[in-house]
């Protein structure tokens, strides 16, 4: 047993290592001040977010980029109440979502295509906050790269408490793997919240068609199919201008409900590389734990259990520090802790994912 966790373990930092490499291969992209001429349309999925959304459409209010150039649709998925757009600088409407499938999100964001006059599209969520070269930086990169697709980072505003440093963590380490497996040309995971395309690319690929079952994957699996056929023209722009904020979950069980919305679609991946790595790093923390329960029923000695730990702690750290640099510049907090919390919490949330049901906008669904 001790042989088949310790090979785990070589396998789980050989994956690790290979996405550093990833990351460091993916350059950072400043803007040249090209002039803006991309159209976007800004979309915004959205449900019961009366206090958020005011700070995101301050943030857009502040964008360096023509009024004439974007406009942004607010859908809004049957709210508890209506949300009344005050007077803004630049074009905006509020449609209501049509349900026709199981995923509200993917609704939305078909129903809001319908009404998209111009050539580029990009998602964002309602408790999101965005900078304010934020177009003007995917419009330079659009301008000097054959592009039809563009992933972008997103990363936590935290507070002072355990609960979000160790979000914090969780959050930096998917970023982390996004961006390696993208500088491996291996690309399978992105994020809603920060999400460009072309829309004849949407409209060529039939958008979430074939995805409908699954409540969430609004991202992810427009992205594998968009790869699938596009290779070459799906990018990710790894720029600290277009690096979206958003808010951390306010309670553990959010917390875990949502990362088991997330990984509840791994199993429906197109992408090989992104099953591979998910089970990877599944078998990678759940040996951690069964190597934590070796220790206290005396099956591991001590100096045993140090060195695995060690080592997975070492290449978790490298990953998680370069990502971390270039999403906040902040040290990472809680460290110790949360890096012996997660393989608990991930190993929980990967097994629930199997068959457990979980809540989303005061909403329950099921596997």
């Amino acid at each position: 047993m001790i042989f088949v966790l310790f090979s785990i373990l070589a396998i789980y930092v050989c994956s690790i290592s290979l996405l550093v490499y990833g990351f460091f291969r993916i350059k950072k992209y400043q803007k040249t001040d090209l002039k803006p001429k991309t159209s976007f349309t800004i979309i915004v999925p959205f449900r019961n977010e009366k206090e958020n959304l005011p700070l995101l459409l301050e943030s857009l209010s502040n964008l360096n980029y023509p009024k004439d150039l974007f406009e942004v649709i607010l859908v809004d998925d049957n709210s508890d109440e209506k949300f009344h757009i005050s007077h803004l600088t630049f074009d905006i409407s509020q449609i209501d979502n049509i349900r026709v499938s199981n995923s509200p999100k993917k609704d939305a964001i078909s129903t809001a295509m319908q009404h998209v006059k111009t050539d580029w599209v990009i998602t964002t969520d309602a408790d999101c906050v965005v900078s304010e070269n934020w177009l003007l930086t995917f419009d330079n990169y659009i301008q000097e790269n054959k592009v039809s697709m563009l992933a972008g980072a997103v990363t936590y505003k935290t507070e002072n408490s355990f609960l979000d440093h160790f979000q914090q963590l969780d959050f930096t380490s998917l970023q982390g793997a996004t961006i390696g497996s993208f500088g491996l040309n291996k690309g399978f995971m992105c994020n809603g919240a920060n999400f460009a395309y072309r829309k004849e690319l949407f409209e060529s690929i039939n958008g979430f068609e074939g995805n409908e079952k699954i409540a969430s994957g609004d991202d992810v699996f427009l992205l594998q199919k968009a790869i699938e056929k596009f290779h070459k023209e799906v990018h990710y722009l790894k720029a600290e201008e277009v690096i979206v904020v958003t808010k951390p979950t306010e309670n553990w069980k959010s917390l875990f409900h949502q990362r088991v919305r997330w990984a509840a679609k791994t199993s429906s991946y197109k992408s090989t590389f992104g099953k591979i790595l998910g089970l990877i790093v599944f078998f990678g923390n759940l040996s951690f734990v069964i190597g934590f329960f070796f220790l206290l029923f005396g099956i591991w000695s001590y100096p045993i259990f140090v060195f695995f730990a060690f080592s997975k702690f070492i290449i978790d750290f490298v990953l998680l520090f370069i990502t971390n640099q270039f999403l906040t510049k902040n040290r990472i907090k809680s460290l110790l802790l949360s890096s012996l919390l997660y393989p608990f919490f991930s190993s929980a949330v990967a097994l629930y994912s199997l068959f457990g049901s979980y809540t989303w906008k005061d909403r329950k669904f099921s596997k």
